[in-house]
């Protein structure tokens, strides 16, 4: 009986054995993993609706990226006033302003004559002060219930402002504020911060030493002018090794050219303390002979000035695309390849740039969140739903590195 019960036992326990075994192997088999599956490629609708939401998703507040709640009545016309029609950037500002304006009839169910209507204009020439002015004239004859202006010249639309008030016409601002008190949003990027920034990149670039010029757009608008302080700002206070020389506005190139004038004829500046006192008769005189000789003068021999003035910088900086892209030739021209160039935007020709390694970063901005947040501005105007004071429209740094990748791809405005 025992000798059963021992041959029972040990077949129970060659079977237990076998088991363990078993599912010891089995568990320790590797696993096979199915292939990862393939990113589905967007289509161009698909890619297009991404990059939408990305620059709109870039707005803050969030509710300056879309159009819920906005119950406005049909045939509501609004105005968008830029610095330009031609530029990229002035054109993703209009493409923005229009997008909001389709999401905007198509969730009312306004057709035909009832849909809401944007009219976008700027000068033909970039930057001109006058023709914008105008346009402002010509747009507040045709009465908009909400209008929208990129201010080029930050005092030069206060008359017309009065008169839209008096009107009962609201007024924002985009990309460059005013002076003016009465407008009712400012929408931008956040200058100061981004300026900042690329003063530390330029820091790091230059392993935190050496001499930078600061070439700005313009004297007049406030954008240009905080772009230029935050940057310089940076510096000075966070990195004592790095010095900016010299900061040149480049609409007061006529003023740098008499000054050219001067040194070349040898004649005093009649505001320097030192300048030798003369007659009024012969300082007329003089003033007459340098603003002659200033005229001849080239915009090349005003640059071939500013290098023999500062031969030991090392780095870049400037306000705006137009003048990127004018250091990157300049530099190019001169042989001046090993100058460290950063600065804002990011038009076609700047992103081909920063791939071949003429541009070392720049601060690219969100015109279309811009547009669209403006036109979004304007009908909370219009249905007296109050406005924050400041709309953030975020900004993006791009560098060669980073120019390629998909999040940079969505937000960028020209390819």
């Amino acid at each position: 009986m025992r000798k059963r019960w021992r041959v029972a036992a040990v077949c129970v326990c060659m079977a237990m054995l076998t088991c363990a075994c078993s599912a010891r192997a089995e568990k320790e088999e590797p696993s096979v993993q199915p292939e990862a599956a393939e990113e589905k490629e967007e289509t161009p609708e698909e890619a297009a609706e991404s990059a939408k939401q990305a620059k709109l998703g870039a707005i803050s507040p969030s509710a300056y990226g879309n159009i819920d709640g906005l119950d406005l009545e049909p045939g509501t016309y609004f105005s968008v006033i830029g610095k330009s029609e031609s530029e990229e950037y002035w054109k993703a500002v209009k493409e923005g302003a229009v997008a909001a304006v389709n999401d905007l009839n198509e969730a009312l169910g306004f057709e035909g004559a009832d849909k809401l209507k944007v009219v976008y204009s700027g000068p033909g020439e970039s930057d001109n002060v006058d023709e914008q002015v105008s346009i402002l004239d010509e747009e507040l004859d045709r009465y908009p219930s909400a209008l929208a202006i990129a201010v080029i010249d930050s005092k030069s639309c206060n008359v017309q402002f009065d008169l839209a008030t008096q009107n009962g016409i609201p007024i924002v601002t985009y990309d460059s504020a005013s002076s003016y008190q009465g407008t009712m949003a400012d929408i931008m990027t956040n200058n100061a911060e981004a300026a900042a920034e690329a003063a530390v990149h330029m820091a790091e670039a230059l392993g935190e030493e050496g001499q930078v010029l600061v070439f700005a757009h313009d004297s007049k608008s406030l954008t240009s002018q905080q772009r230029v302080e935050s940057f310089v700002n940076e510096l000075q206070s966070n990195h004592p090794e790095m010095s900016v020389t010299e900061t040149y506005y480049m609409d007061k190139f006529d003023e740098l050219k008499k000054q050219i004038a001067r040194e070349r004829a040898g004649i005093a500046d009649p505001e320097d303390g030192d300048a030798a006192e003369v007659s009024a008769e012969d300082r007329t005189a003089e003033e007459a002979a340098v603003a002659e000789a200033a005229q001849a003068i080239t915009d090349d021999e005003v640059y071939d000035y500013i290098f023999e003035q500062n031969p030991d910088i090392k780095g870049i900086y400037a306000t705006n695309g137009e003048s990127v892209v004018k250091m990157a030739d300049l530099c190019e021209q001169k042989e001046k390849e090993d100058i460290v160039i950063m600065g804002y935007d990011a038009d076609a020709e700047e992103v081909q740039a920063l791939k071949d390694g003429r541009i070392a970063g720049v601060v690219m901005q969100n015109p279309y969140g811009m547009g669209y947040a403006a036109i979004v501005a304007e009908a909370r105007c219009v249905l007296e739903l109050g406005n924050e004071a400041e709309i953030d429209t975020g900004y993006t740094w791009v560098t060669a590195d980073n120019v390629n990748d998909k999040e940079v791809q969505r937000m960028l405005y020209a390819k």
